[in-house]
């Protein structure tokens, strides 16, 4: 287990780099930095004007140089202008010359500046996504008991009255996007078109102080959502366990109903949707941005897309590397799981 799970981690390593490198290249285009420079400094500025401005600042440099600083194993730009002074991308001009750093990257904890937001983009990305963290926590402690009790009690009694009001239930939850069922639970719950007008608060406010009344529509509108595809898959798995042949043994041994659900068909039957609900989380982190902008959830899919639709590439870049780690990281405890829920599969 020890050895393959080193194996994964570097498979994992050169993944990350290669989607970073990826995001990267198609991030730092000349028209986004073109783009960048005349948002930083004017919009008529002229095309000399411009590419002094990105010269000084190392953007048009090769790009595998320019990763290479962004990660921090290749020494960070230094410009020095006519009147003497010097600037880079490591230190400020009046730093002392012993105290200033060659290298400042990823690997050494600097994520760079955001241009839109003005501060740190590591602080930035840590506050939104501990935000969406949460939301995160919440839907899934009520999506995933809910989309496996409906599985479950659907694959029981397949055919069944039961089994297909529940397939009916999944399906709707599944084809109906989160920007049409929240904008109808915002009509219906929270205006007082319907005079119900149950949640008063905003979601806004549920980043400092999550209640009942400000964080319970942005949660059942994403939970519904991914409810629906755990469900079926649940369904799906728990059908084909119930006519295995261990379970027609059990029932021929006169062994309960009940105990053949729960101690024969359900772990077995749970393989399948445990990768199905390990892969909600990537989509939770990035997905939510529908919902985060409905309900002006300021999370890390809202970050997400000022940092795209302010072009603040620093922050995209951060954004981009925290969501591959996330995809990567989950699809490892994915294959970890499969081992400890079913004894059969081993690593090899």
């Amino acid at each position: 287990m020890g050895l393959f799970i080193l194996r994964r981690l570097g498979v994992m390593l050169l993944t990350a780099l290669c989607l970073t490198f990826i995001v990267f290249f198609l991030t730092n285009l000349y028209p986004n930095l073109e783009k960048l420079a005349k948002t930083q400094g004017n919009f008529r500025m002229s095309d000399e004007a411009v590419a002094s401005w990105l010269g000084d600042r190392g953007y048009i440099d090769n790009t595998f140089v320019k990763y290479g600083r962004w990660l921090g194993v290749a020494p960070g730009w230094v410009t020095e202008k006519e009147d003497g002074t010097v600037t880079g991308q490591c230190f400020d001009e009046d730093m002392p010359v012993e105290e200033r750093p060659t290298f400042c990257g990823v690997i050494q904890g600097d994520w760079g500046f955001s241009l839109v937001f003005k501060d740190e983009v590591g602080s930035l990305v840590a506050t939104r996504l501990a935000a969406t963290g949460k939301l995160m926590g919440f839907v899934l402690l009520v999506m995933v008991p809910m989309s496996l009790l409906v599985g479950v009690l659907a694959g029981m009694r397949e055919g069944s009255g039961l089994d297909r009001s529940l397939s009916t239930f999944s399906i709707a939850t599944t084809a109906t996007p989160e920007y049409v069922s929240g904008v109808i639970f915002i009509a219906v719950f929270a205006s007082s078109a319907f005079g119900l007008k149950w949640f008063k608060g905003s979601a806004t406010q549920a980043i400092e102080n999550a209640t009942f009344e400000n964080f319970t529509l942005p949660v059942i509108t994403i939970a519904l959502y991914g409810m629906g595809y755990i469900a079926r898959m649940t369904r799906a798995s728990m059908t084909e366990v119930m006519t295995a042949q261990y379970i027609r043994t059990a029932r021929l041994k006169g062994v309960s109903f009940g105990n053949i659900v729960l101690k024969h068909a359900l772990r077995n039957a749970l393989i399948a949707p445990f990768t199905v609900i390990m892969l909600q989380i990537p989509w939770l982190l990035n997905g939510v941005v529908i919902v985060e902008t409905l309900f002006n959830y300021k999370g890390f899919g809202w970050l997400l897309v000022q940092a795209a639709g302010n072009n603040d590439i620093e922050l995209l870049l951060a954004v981009s590397v925290v969501s591959v780690v996330v995809v990567l990281i989950t699809q490892l405890i994915s294959d970890i799981g499969y081992v400890f829920l079913n004894p059969r599969i081993r690593i090899s």
